[in-house]
């Protein structure tokens, strides 16, 4: 699989300076991480969950949540399992390209107990999702992981989603991400990355972000984001992944504040319809959460709706001007650092503190590839949308 496959070779060409690379479910885990963009939740309870898998692989999603915990009612959950053994089967014999699949689960005993009934149709399964992780609460998640990791004879990742209150409160903040910190890096590798359950924060202060505004709009949230990637995410190589939070919104919606997406860009390539769809569909604040994920350290981002995954993943693509600054600052003869004006000349690139940047981009430029010089996320939102 690769990003933007869907899109036919020759509009591709178009748009790449570097075309995105392929990667399977077997591919290294610090590339798997970073290619994990959009990661569509779905509920396990859905009659024809095959085919919507089948259909969203089509359409440009490489990974997928089925959802065995909050997106479900408690007296569903048998059932769910059930129809998750059946729909695996189906992906099976189907046989075509699929996403990357991860199963949320709610209980520790459900991960082995899951593993065995999906039998052979288990090897389509990534792995599984852990919801309120905690040290506590997750060291018997990783454990049954790891046994069911040793039963079946296949790779499975744990993705832990940090959303409990004890990482929320501040008196307890310190001592839960330490825990927190503790327990993944004895399972290292079998963490593929992390999750932010944002939603989850803002209900335990009876709060709900309205469409004009972003996570970091919450100072509450905002804080917690802040202190997960200061403790867990560092550049040295003691970091993990960590995924953007939910946007939770897809319906049109009475504005508060002026859109917040420049026209300008939607002028110069013609697309100002684009625009105009976006804002009605309340994107323009996606839009901006995405790119404040980035600022604030975050990859990819966990989506309930299919119309999020293409802007996440326009938004993922390196510009040409991001590449050719990383490209500058890794040069082998500049091992001993220094200063430049960027091949841009709006810039200063300084080698060493700018070099874990430059190792981050080039692995999103291989996974999202590289964008054409005078090709931006306008452009490729028309291509993807088939504009």
């Amino acid at each position: 699989m690769r990003h933007f496959g869907h899109i036919p070779p020759a509009v591709q060409k178009g748009l790449f300076h570097q075309e995105p690379s392929e990667f399977s479910p077997d591919s290294p885990a610090r590339t798997l991480a970073a290619a994990l963009g959009a990661t569509l939740y779905s509920p396990a309870t859905r009659p024809k969950l095959a085919d919507d898998v089948i259909k969203q692989a089509s359409r440009g999603v490489v990974s997928m949540v089925l959802c065995l915990e909050d997106s479900i009612d408690d007296a569903e959950v048998e059932a769910a399992e059930a129809n998750l053994v059946k729909q695996f089967a189906e992906l099976e014999e189907s046989g075509g390209e699929l996403p990357l699949l991860f199963i949320r689960v709610r209980e520790p005993a459900q991960i082995p107990d899951l593993v065995s009934r999906l039998g052979s149709s288990g090897r389509l399964l990534s792995g599984f999702v852990l919801p309120k992780f905690t040290e506590e609460r997750g060291v018997p998640f990783l454990e049954a992981l790891t046994a069911a990791e040793a039963a079946s004879g296949r790779r499975l990742f744990a993705m832990p989603v940090l959303e409990s209150p004890e990482l929320l409160h501040l008196e307890t903040r310190t001592g839960t991400l330490a825990g927190i910190a503790r327990t993944v890096d004895a399972y290292r590798e079998r963490v593929l990355a992390l999750r932010l359950g944002v939603t989850d924060f803002c209900s335990a202060y009876g709060l709900r972000r309205p469409p004009d505004m972003t996570a970091y709009d919450v100072q509450i949230v905002a804080s917690v984001i802040g202190d997960v990637v200061n403790v867990l995410s560092r550049s040295d190589g003691t970091g993990y992944t960590i995924t953007g939070p939910v946007w939770e919104y897809f319906r049109l919606q009475e504005r508060m504040f002026k859109p917040q997406l420049r026209r300008s860009p939607f002028l110069e390539g013609g697309t100002e319809e684009l625009r105009t769809a976006l804002i009605e569909h309340d994107l323009d604040g996606l839009l901006r959460e995405i790119e404040l994920d980035r600022a604030n350290g975050l990859q990819g981002k966990t989506c309930i709706h299919p119309s999020h995954v293409l802007p996440v993943h326009a938004l993922s693509v390196v510009s040409h001007e991001e590449f050719s600054d990383a490209q500058d600052i890794l040069r082998p003869e500049r091992g001993g650092g220094g200063v430049m004006r960027s091949a841009y000349t709006n810039k200063m690139n300084e080698v060493k503190p700018h070099r874990a940047w430059a190792e981050r981009t080039l692995l999103r430029a291989e996974v999202f590839g590289v964008a054409h010089e005078d090709v931006g996320f306008v452009e490729l939102l028309a291509a993807g949308l088939g504009r």
